[in-house]
Formats: structure tokens, sequence, C-alpha cells
């Protein structure tokens, strides 16, 4: 089937619950390209957020990848690797920092296993709540040129997301932003041998950081490759569809075997605004959400009681290390339920007004931050017609963290409890899409 995936036999059923938990990941719907004619394409179609399960060979085939997010960056050197040709479609360059994964010894993990308290400590107090590496206070211009130079150069070497916690206003102070981004691309320009090619492998449309960062092995290195070619669809009339053997891009034809779109998600609301989720008097959440995400904490919506989302909008989620902050929300839902059984609680509702002052500082935390600068799915607009704005809470994991205590501590404060819940429809699923009443 399109995208490599078959159809899966779908079941209706109907569930009764007094609460409902949205656990449906923020990276979950992917982001489906509407491509002219793609439907008359003779080959092989494929998504990276549906990839199949089954063993997929391009092997000796001439490949198209659509795309240079993280997802491209992650496939295109293993596809490069066998493909008899590789095209690499590229809307909007990116940075991409070095990996450096590597498998890890028993000595390592026996060190990790025995300080798990002490690294979940770390992550706690860390923006990111990655903890593994040291984010440094100094800002850029507290250190000379060379001292800066060096200091982007451990952090390139040391691979991964350090580089983001060289300094303290990288993403705060567009000069300093600046200035790693341009010794990022220094590192391209250096790898990269073909210097038109580097030059279109350099972002410049948005600062370091601001779109999500990319880890890579030998991304850059890929394009010194014979069978690997870069088409920047900037340079013309972009992709503009597709023919039975292959895609028309730019004004020409280029002719493929296979199509990977690596074209993302629907982020942070696609996956929650995809179900039929209808609240009190028959108000959906998709309508609410129409002009944007709106939460409370990023964990509950006002209009729909014992509805929680994990790691919903607002909330810190993607730029921070997912798994201790997932677990975060899970803690806290669990314990809030807990509450509701414990004090007698039949319903617990997001007050509109707590609602509209989080919302409001979660826009004030992002507006002092570079993040709103870039085109990303961070802000939603990799998605057309979605509404742009920032979909995430900037303010970092100890911020987030305090806040969110301080309500739970003053018995769940910018919540309305009440003792029976006002009811909407009763709960049903039609053609395998879920509708519910949040009650």
């Amino acid at each position: 089937g399109m995208f490599g995936r078959g159809q899966e036999n779908r079941k209706t059923f109907s569930v009764n619950s007094k609460f409902l938990i949205l656990a449906t990941g923020c990276l979950s719907r992917p982001n489906i390209p509407q491509v002219p004619g793609l439907e008359n394409f003779k080959g092989d179609v494929f998504h990276t957020g549906y990839w199949p399960h089954s063993s997929v060979s391009l092997e000796s085939k001439r490949v198209a990848v659509v795309g240079s997010g993280s997802s491209a960056i992650q496939c295109v050197p293993e596809i490069a690797k066998t493909a008899k040709h590789l095209t690499v479609l590229q809307r909007t360059a990116n940075f991409s920092m070095p990996a450096h994964n590597h498998p890890m010894g028993p000595e390592e993990a026996q060190r990790q296993k025995e300080n798990y308290p002490a690294l979940r400590e770390a992550q706690a107090k860390c923006p990111s709540s990655i903890g593994s590496f040291e984010r440094r206070l100094e800002k850029v211009k507290t250190e000379t040129e060379e001292q800066r130079k060096e200091r982007f150069e451990e952090r390139w070497n040391q691979g991964g997301f350090s580089m983001l916690g060289c300094y303290s206003d990288l993403l705060t102070d567009a000069e300093a932003n600046r200035e790693c981004a341009e010794f990022i691309r220094e590192k391209i320009r250096a790898t990269v041998k073909d210097e038109k090619t580097a030059e279109r492998l350099c972002p410049h449309s948005h600062p370091v950081g601001t779109k999500r960062p990319c880890v890579d092995h030998g991304y850059f290195e890929t394009f010194n490759r014979r069978n690997v070619e870069l088409i920047d669809l900037r340079e013309g009339r972009g992709l503009e569809g597709a023919t039975p053997n292959g895609l028309r891009v730019n004004g020409r034809e280029i002719e493929v075997d296979a199509i990977v779109f690596a074209t993302g998600y629907d982020a942070m609301t696609g996956a929650v605004t995809a179900i039929e989720i209808v609240g009190i008097d028959g108000k959906r959440l998709r309508e609410k959400w129409e002009n944007g995400p709106v939460t409370f904490l990023g964990l509950a919506v006002s209009g729909f009681p014992n509805l929680f989302t994990v790691t919903g909008p607002l909330s810190p989620s993607v730029l921070t290390n997912m798994l201790p902050t997932i677990e975060h929300h899970v803690e806290w839902i669990t314990d809030a339920i807990l509450w509701c059984r414990v004090e007698g609680v039949e319903a617990m509702e997001a007050e509109e007004t707590a609602e509209a002052e989080w919302v409001e500082h979660a826009r004030e935390c992002a507006a002092r931050t570079l993040y709103v600068q870039a085109d990303s799915w961070y802000m939603g607009t990799n998605v057309e017609g979605k509404p742009k704005g920032m979909m995430v809470y900037t303010a970092g994991v100890p911020e987030y963290r305090r806040r969110v205590e301080a309500f739970r501590s003053e018995g769940y404060r910018g919540f309305v409890k009440r003792p029976e819940p006002k009811m909407g429809q009763e709960p049903q699923v039609t053609e395998g899409k879920t509708t519910t009443a949040v009650a």
C-alpha cells in the first residue's frame, strides 16, 4: 500500500471510564505530503513515520528522499550505502552535530546503574532534563574569541546535544547564536568537498537550536559519495508533482524507483485532534484548538473534565529528555487521580482563568527566546494551514516542575473540583475513530 503500509483489520468497541489519559505522543501522526500525481507513480513509496515492519531493500535502486530534518539526516547515510543513486530533495538546510554513538561496555553500563539516583537528580535540575553534559552558565561574550572556538570544538567532539549547553545565552541572544551557527557552517564546509553542495547544506534561515537539533552519523560526509546528489527545492519551482517514473522537480523530471518521504509529523496536536474528543455541552477539542493549542500546564484542558494529556502542548515535552518528562507527567496524573478518590472528587477540570494565565505565561517565555524566529514544527509551520505559535514550554524543566508542584501542593489550585461531573454524550466509536464524551 501507499507509504509501505498495508490495510489493518480494525475493530470497533465501546469503553466506559471515569478518566481519559491521552498518551498519544508528541511525534506520532506523520505529516503526509500532498504531491499531485503521486497515485500514478509506479515505484515504491515510503514515509519514515510509516516504515514497514517487514524488511525493505533499496539496494541497487534509484531513490529520492524528500526532506532534510531529523528523519532524513538519520536515513540518508544508510540508504546511500546500498542505493544505485540517491537524490536528496532539500527545502531547508539544517544544523546537525555528530552523534558519536558507540556500544556501551559492561564497565560503563555498571557505572550508569550504580549512579541512577544521582543521574535522575541531575536530570530534574537540568533545563532539558538530559543531565549527561555540563550546562555552562557563562555567556558567549564573557570569553575571548579563542576561548569560544575551543569551547565549541570541545562540544563538537563530545557530540550530541551538548553544543547547545556550551553557553547559557545561545537560545536567547541572536549574536551569540550566530557565532555558534557559523562554527557549525565551517564544519560543513570543511567536510563536504564540493563547494556549491556545501553552501547548499549550510543553514541560514534560522538560528541554531530553534528547529529540532539533529545529530548524525556521517550525514554531511554522505554528499561526498558519487552516487548521491543534493537538489535545493528553493532554487526553482520546488517539488511540482509525481510522474509514473519519478518526480518533477525544479522544472525537470527525476526518474527514481522509490520515494522516501522524510517529512516529519503533525507534532504536538496532530494525534490528539485526529480523535473526535467531545467535552461539556458538545464542545469538540479540535474546535477549541483551531487557533492553536490551549492547555493548563500541558496536562489538562478547560471544558474537558477528567481528561489528562501526557507531555501535552505547552509543557516542556520535546525540548527535553522525553523519558523522565513522561515519567513526571505519569506520576503527576496518577497522584491527581488518587487524590480525587481520597477527597471524594468525581471530576476535576482546568479553570478557564488558570488555563488562560498559563497560555499567556508560556507565550511570554517563548517570546524571550529565539525559537519564535524559526519556521519549525515546534511552531506548527511544517503543516499547511496549522496556526503558527510556539507549542512547547521554554522556561525549562526545573521551573516547570516548580510551578506544577506549587499547584499540586495547594490542593490542585487552578482546577475546578466537583462531586458530580457534567455529562456529554455517550462514548462511541465510528469508522475506527474514537468519539469521547469526557466526563
